[in-house]
């Protein structure tokens, strides 16, 4: 049994831990202010602190000193958060967050709708080459057998269609659709592959 003059009046009296909580807050603050060095961090840590001991109360071994308790649990909160901090990177003006960013999925099937509309506006001639060409992978000569056309035939409609697509799509010169879609990005490729 500890000593009575260890004990609080609350372990005397046989009550709670839980109702001894508020006794040791100015102290509890008071470590806190000295670890921090800064009110409101010292009050979330001290608040931090509560919250674990009282859901935790179970692990406290009654008859034990409370206070030496509470002082452990809140600088191991301290320097937990400490550490965590230290592997957080310093971003104040958003540039590490921006090259983490991703566009939302929703972008790539917005900008397939615009695709499908600009490319339903294509003459049959142009869609037939772009979609031989690029979207299936044949190559020019492929192409040109299946469609009784000369080669440079199928080779300026896909280049018209693409051009055409560019324009629909309010393209600039050089600038690449962003989609994810394999064949919608092989239709817009102006270097369409040679074989199969």
């Amino acid at each position: 049994m500890p000593d009575k003059a260890k004990r609080s009046p609350a372990q005397m009296s046989g009550a709670s831990p839980r109702d001894e909580l508020v006794d040791h807050l100015p102290a509890l603050r008071a470590f806190a202010l000295s670890l921090t060095r800064e009110g409101s961090s010292a009050d979330d840590l001290v608040q931090d602190t509560i919250v674990k001991a009282w859901t935790n109360m179970d692990k406290f071994q009654a008859g034990t000193n409370l206070r030496a308790w509470l002082f452990t649990i809140l600088r191991n909160t301290f320097y937990s958060a400490r550490r965590k901090t230290r592997r957080e990177v310093s971003d104040a003006d958003g540039i590490h967050a921006a090259r983490l960013a991703t566009r939302p999925e929703h972008d790539g099937r917005l900008a397939l709708n615009d695709f499908r509309t600009a490319f339903a506006q294509l003459p049959d001639e142009q869609r037939e080459a772009l979609i031989l060409v690029g979207a299936s992978g044949f190559s020019y000569e492929e192409a040109a057998e299946m469609t009784g056309v000369a080669v440079g035939t199928v080779k300026s409609r896909a280049n018209r269609g693409r051009r055409r697509l560019a324009e629909l799509l309010h393209l600039e010169d050089g600038e690449e659709l962003e989609m994810t879609d394999r064949a919608t990005l092989a239709a817009m490729a102006s270097n369409a592959p040679v074989m199969r």
